[in-house]
Formats: structure tokens, C-alpha cells, sequence
């Protein structure tokens, strides 16, 4: 049984599925009043609105955070000339890596296929 409180929803998993805290050895000859079907899922229904508020803020967290370090892409343009990284091609000439050359070109884009890839 999942009983940990989750640091984001700040609900345990079973409190959010079954309205309810696990019941642990002493717990279960416990006795009493059995909750009215609608009253079980109104709360549960509650419950879960604010886990899942919980996780829209955390997800809207996570994407400012993510989104400070990105930049738009560059406008390319056909005829442009671009340099080409060395970073991820493999040269058999060239046994030593840290001879080969950073960048390769100058290249001209002979198309635009997105706005991250171009035809050299």
C-alpha cells in the first residue's frame, strides 16, 4: 500500500483514488459510520480537482523553468551561408578527434525543409 504523501498533489496516491488514508493493522477493527455513496463521491471528486490543480501548477513551473534557457530559432533563408558542426560526424581519415576541425563550410542552403533543418 502507497501511503507516502506526494510532494506535489500533497495527497497520498491511495488518499486520491479511494478518499480515504490506508488503514494500517490497529486501523482495521475499527468501526465505524459507513459514508453515503454520494458524500464518498463528492470527496473523492474534490480530492482529485486539487491534485490535479497541484499538477497543472507544477507542470506550468516546469515549462517556465525550461522555457528561460530556449530562443527562437533562426529565420533561414535560401542562398544563406551556414557554417556546419563537426560535433556529431564521423571522419575515417581523421582517427584523433580533436584534430578535425570545429566547423566545416561555409555552406549555401539550397532549401529550407523545417525551421531546424536545411538542404546544404
Amino acid at each position: 500500500m502507497n501511503n507516502k504523501i506526494h510532494s506535489t498533489t500533497k495527497v497520498s496516491l491511495f488518499m486520491a483514488n479511494f478518499g480515504r488514508e490506508v488503514r494500517i493493522r490497529g486501523d482495521i477493527q475499527k468501526k465505524g459510520k459507513v459514508e453515503k455513496a454520494t458524500e464518498f463521491v463528492k470527496r473523492i471528486k474534490r480530492i482529485q480537482e486539487e491534485a490535479g490543480a497541484a499538477l497543472k501548477k507544477a507542470q506550468e513551473e516546469i515549462k517556465r523553468y525550461a522555457n528561460k534557457k530556449r530562443k527562437e530559432a533562426e529565420d533561414w533563408k535560401k542562398g544563406n551561408r551556414v557554417m556546419l558542426s563537426t560535433k556529431d560526424l564521423v571522419f575515417k581519415e581523421r582517427p584523433v578527434r580533436k584534430l578535425v576541425k570545429r566547423y566545416m563550410g561555409p555552406y549555401e542552403i539550397e532549401e529550407v525543409v523545417s525551421t531546424n533543418t536545411v538542404k546544404l
